[in-house]
């Protein structure tokens, strides 16, 4: 796999939303064309790519529909504890489908 060469927030991202593992054992890493022609990603993938998009945009507020549903209870205690709840928080705000948790 080519080294990641990006910013720190860039690979702490990618840490907090565990997606360094998955990026591992892709080819070319962070540069894998994903999709119709590229490598097929699983619903979890995809679920902490789209996460870890949005948290890499350092928005004021995070819009989220269930973004642990697609991942596995290991995983999603990993992501909640590093992402989500991590100290000073990623995420300023949580929003879960008509629910919303100050963290």
């Amino acid at each position: 796999m080519p080294a990641i060469n990006c910013s720190c927030r860039y690979k702490e991202v990618l840490k907090s939303c565990c997606l360094v593992p998955d990026l591992n054992m892709m080819e070319y890493g962070d540069q894998t064309l994903v999709g119709e022609r590229g490598t097929a990603l699983s619903g979890g993938q995809k679920a902490r790519v789209s996460l870890a998009r949005a948290v890499y945009r350092e928005a004021d507020v995070y819009l989220l529909d269930d973004p642990l549903s697609a991942v596995d209870a290991y995983v999603g205690r990993s992501i909640f504890k590093n992402c989500i709840r991590q100290d000073p928080p990623i995420l300023n705000w949580f929003f879960c489908g008509e629910s919303s948790y100050r963290l």
